[in-house]
């Protein structure tokens, strides 16, 4: 028996398309958002990606603001903030700066990137395969990715000063004892983070395998979102590995799963190819260490590299199409996930395109939402 639909929400980048510039793609970021707020979407969240010209999100903190300040409704959050790249306490005052300007409204995504690395590492040699229709590709190994010299260098200029990044279960429970107020220091001495102590804050952790994050989010009782648009060939790993760490937490007794996918919905399969076109080279800037470039307008996108071995489990996951079929493999997902929320990340040349996408999806996923009669 299938699932009943479940909650949607959105994730944005903050993308520029070629030809544009920062502030195109920041204002498109808010009316994106107050779209997404009008179309009945539950949630609007914010990446952090750095020294990619092709990606103006890079504070989301200081993105949430913009949104939060640009809707009155939605909730609004960062999916996710980078924690080895700031201190716990940074975390907790800028987001409990947000909760006080807009309370009850804010989501805490906490991820592992920049932290200590990880404990267990992604499964190698699978073969690609279906589950319930959703392809499972082949992992796709980022070693060469971290080990580029953009990475070096976003690594010098955004690592802490100071002593070793703590491992990634310390800094969450740092960030949790400060909003709790039970957080002391070293030499035992009782902390206060002001704004941030009792800030009414839904804290999540984002992971991309069966690693650190997802251990760590079950383990502390935690929402937990799987990226299936980031490393599709370990989003099963990672929402069973934290379904079997899960520990029921003051905030929440059962697990609960967020799972995010790429789609681009047109008027119909056609409509929605042919905007969908420059996601190839996009990823492969960003796989081969470059860093995003601005996204290409389709004429511009067979021009450029695309390497089928770099971008194939991207392209061959990203759910493109019409809302039914779009809508028909966003519930496929759903159920083979088990997720309790999906989160729906659309890149487009143009603006007016993701918005599009965006409402045909919310209204196809709306009338399978009604209750027959």
């Amino acid at each position: 028996m299938s699932r009943r639909p479940v909650p949607l929400s959105v994730l944005d980048l903050s993308p520029v398309p070629a030809g544009a510039g920062v502030s195109d793609a920041l204002r498109n970021t808010l009316d994106l958002a107050r779209a997404a707020e009008r179309a009945g979407y539950a949630r609007f969240w914010l990446a952090e990606h750095h020294l990619n010209p092709g990606v103006a999100g890079a504070s989301p903190a200081v993105l949430i603001g913009a949104v939060a300040a640009a809707t009155s409704t939605i909730r609004v959050g960062a999916g996710a903030v980078q924690t080895g790249h700031r201190t716990s306490l940074s975390v907790v005052e800028d987001f409990g700066t947000l909760d006080g300007l807009h309370p009850g409204r804010i989501d805490l995504g906490l991820g592992r990137s920049g932290a200590r690395p990880p404990s267990r590492r992604d499964p190698a040699g699978r073969e690609p395969r279906v589950v319930g229709g959703i392809l499972i590709p082949a992992p796709f190994s980022f070693a060469g990715l971290v080990g580029s010299p953009r990475f070096r260098a976003q690594a010098e200029l955004l690592g802490r000063p100071g002593p070793e990044v703590p491992d990634y279960d310390e800094i969450v429970g740092t960030v949790l004892g400060l909003i709790e107020g039970t957080h002391h220091s070293s030499e035992g001495v009782p902390v206060s983070a002001v704004p941030g102590e009792g800030a009414d804050l839904q804290p999540w952790v984002l992971g991309s395998s069966g690693g650190d994050s997802a251990a760590v989010a079950g383990r502390r009782g935690l929402r937990f979102a799987a990226n299936y648009h980031v490393s599709p060939g370990t989003v099963l790993d990672a929402v069973q590995t934290y379904r079997q760490e899960f520990r029921p937490s003051a905030a929440l007794a059962r697990p609960h799963v967020m799972v995010s996918a790429d789609v681009v919905v047109g008027t119909d399969d056609a409509h929605a190819e042919r905007i969908a076109a420059g996601y190839g080279p996009w990823v492969h800037s960003i796989r081969t260490g470059a860093g995003a470039i601005p996204y290409p307008a389709p004429e511009a996108a067979a021009g450029l590299p695309a390497d089928p071995g770099v971008v194939a489990d991207r392209l061959d996951t990203r759910f493109v199409g019409g809302p039914h079929a779009v809508a028909d493999r966003l519930a496929a997902l759903q159920e083979v996930t088990g997720a309790d929320e999906l989160l729906v990340t659309t890149i487009t040349h143009r603006h007016a395109d993701r918005v599009a996408s965006q409402d045909l999806l919310a209204a196809e996923w709306a009338r399978r939402t009604r209750i027959p009669g």
